[in-house]
């Protein structure tokens, strides 16, 4: 995933400024694909200067409000259909869970209750998420919610799979 497709999905649900999404993917994309202020605007400028979006109205002190175009629309529905996502292949915390037998069995078990403490906090920190939105039946709550329930799952997931690896120690 790029950043390129993630401001082209938001756009593609309504026109928006470089403001707008930033607030977008603080409360909602940032447990996917954080991007910080600077990315958003470099991001935008590149995709206006590519066709892929344009400026649909200038507001106060230089706010643009952008919108996808037919081109952006194409490349997002390309990028879905066409491009295969990328595999996660690298794991901090499994290349580290390799090597804790050079540990002793408390520093061992006390990484994985860290991680226990981890994936429950991003665990109830989704849920409070979930919660706080004002969910409708547009596209983006749908499919939000969806994703929303992978990372719930995930955490609930990695908590019992840390509790189940701590009691695998001697």
């Amino acid at each position: 995933m790029s950043l390129k497709h993630a401001l082209l999905g938001l756009l593609s649900d309504r026109r928006a400024s470089g403001y707008d999404l930033l607030k977008t993917f603080e409360t909602s994309l940032a447990n996917v694909w954080p991007a910080t202020q600077s990315q958003i605007y470099t991001e935008l400028t590149k995709l206006a200067g590519s066709g892929l979006i344009a400026v649909a109205a200038e507001g106060p002190r230089g706010r643009k409000e952008y919108e996808i175009t037919d081109e952006g629309m194409a490349e997002l529905r390309h990028w879905l259909t066409e491009v295969a996502p990328q595999p996660v292949n690298r794991s901090d915390v499994l290349l580290r869970v390799f090597f804790l037998g050079v540990l002793t069995p408390e520093q061992a078990r006390a990484y994985l209750t860290d991680l226990m403490e981890m994936s429950q906090s991003g665990y109830e920190q989704l849920r409070r998420l979930a919660d706080s939105i004002d969910w409708d039946e547009g596209n983006l709550s749908v499919y939000g919610r969806i994703a929303l329930e992978y990372g719930l799952r995930f955490n609930a997931m990695r908590r019992e799979w840390a509790e189940w690896a701590a009691g695998q120690l001697s």
